[in-house]
């Protein structure tokens, strides 16, 4: 590691801990869109429970979904994909649209389902399988609120290996790798390679010997440059920039 991204990386150290308890005693607004009633009642029923997370609202199908959104304003969206009048995926799009703020988790039956991996590229930041335990469920709804992705990149590989060769390309083709990666500095760049390999926040801090409030400033970094909402979004973008593509 060399003198200058060991100096980069004692800044960032410092910068990133600035915010940390900013919105400390606001409490996680969440909308819930499912068309099944006994869904919604016993992902209510689990976030009730929780301190700091509040029920604001629900929707039995996407249309009500959106409507929901725009006039509740959540912080999170727990949204069924296949549901009538309108599908969770283009719900989930209108909602991103409309309020990029919005965090969307989607719900599936299916651990690679091809309707979740349709709404991670809708703008939706992780999907959950239905059967989720209350604990992981409440995990992922602090994880999205906070900028994260309640999906691993590892999964995520797992569903671009599978439907990668569907990806649309940004343009005419894809972008020339050097142009893609022009606005990253060197360090971003290995944390880039990292994310998209499929390495969480501890792995990257260990493989590169900085901190992990270091590796998260510099994975914020990488999200503003390239205009991206998520990690689940980087791995999206590399595979379709052709730099993650086996």
């Amino acid at each position: 590691m060399t003198d200058d991204a060991v100096t980069d990386d004692a800044a960032t150290d410092d910068a990133a801990t600035d915010d940390a308890a900013t919105d400390a005693a606001a409490p996680i607004r969440v909308l819930l869109v499912d068309d099944q009633a006994l869904m919604r009642m016993g992902f209510a029923m689990v976030l009730k429970a929780e301190p700091r997370i509040a029920v604001v609202g629900e929707a039995s199908d996407g249309a009500a979904g959106v409507r929901q959104a725009q006039a509740l304003r959540p912080d999170v969206v727990l949204m069924d994909v296949r549901m009538p009048v309108m599908d969770g995926i283009e719900a989930t799009r209108r909602i991103v649209a409309a309020d990029p703020a919005t965090r969307v988790i989607v719900l599936t039956t299916f651990d690679l389902d091809e309707y979740a991996f349709e709404a991670l590229r809708a703008g939706a930041s992780g999907f959950l399988l239905k059967d989720v335990r209350p604990d992981d469920l409440v995990a992922a709804i602090r994880a999205v609120h906070a900028g994260d992705a309640a999906v691993s990149p590892r999964i995520t590989r797992r569903m671009l290996d599978l439907f990668a060769p569907e990806l649309p390309r940004p343009g005419a083709g894809p972008e020339p790798e050097d142009a893609c990666l022009d606005p990253l500095t060197g360090r971003e760049r290995e944390v880039l390679d990292l994310v998209v390999a499929g390495r969480s926040n501890a792995e990257i801090a260990a493989e590169l010997v900085v901190s992990e409030t270091t590796v998260k400033s510099h994975v914020g970094n990488i999200l503003d440059k390239l205009g991206l909402r998520d990690r689940v979004h980087v791995v999206i973008w590399a595979y379709q920039h052709d730099l993650a593509r086996q």
